[in-house]
């Protein structure tokens, strides 16, 4: 059976996937990720399985530091999805189990990320999003 399905190389996964508009944006910011912010793609994750209040959920993009401690939890969204509070919650919640430090959401044309402090409870807003070898 032949399918329309238009389909794109994930260098993660290495595998094809279905082209969606949010796996469009997902694999363009695994791009900027290895190609200008130099971030090891053996140490990144996509769609990373984990467990938040009992239920199953998956987060985008999930890098992690040469010890292979996660470090950067991206959550994706389609372009034409606004991001908002509701956005923010979500990586927050899956910051609960994984306790990044620093999250990332984008719609592809939006990006924003954020430096956590957990002892201090802190959130600080970069104003550029930061080099693998700034943040490992």
């Amino acid at each position: 059976m032949l399918s329309d399905e238009r389909k794109i190389f994930d260098p993660i996964r290495k595998k094809y996937v279905a082209l969606t508009p949010e796996e469009q944006v997902r694999q363009n910011f695994i791009d900027f990720l290895l190609r200008e912010r130099n971030f090891p793609a053996g140490l990144m994750m996509v769609e990373y399985a984990l467990k938040v209040n009992g239920m199953n959920r998956r987060c985008d993009i999930v890098a992690c530091n040469r010890s292979g401690a996660p470090l950067l939890l991206v959550e994706c969204k389609a372009p034409g999805v606004s991001i908002g509070n509701e956005t923010f919650a979500q990586a927050a919640r899956y910051n609960i189990a994984l306790r990044v430090p620093y999250l990332a959401i984008t719609n592809g044309t939006a990006t924003y990320c954020c430096r956590i402090g957990f002892d201090a409870g802190s959130i600080e807003f970069l104003e550029d999003f930061p080099h693998y070898s700034a943040i490992e």
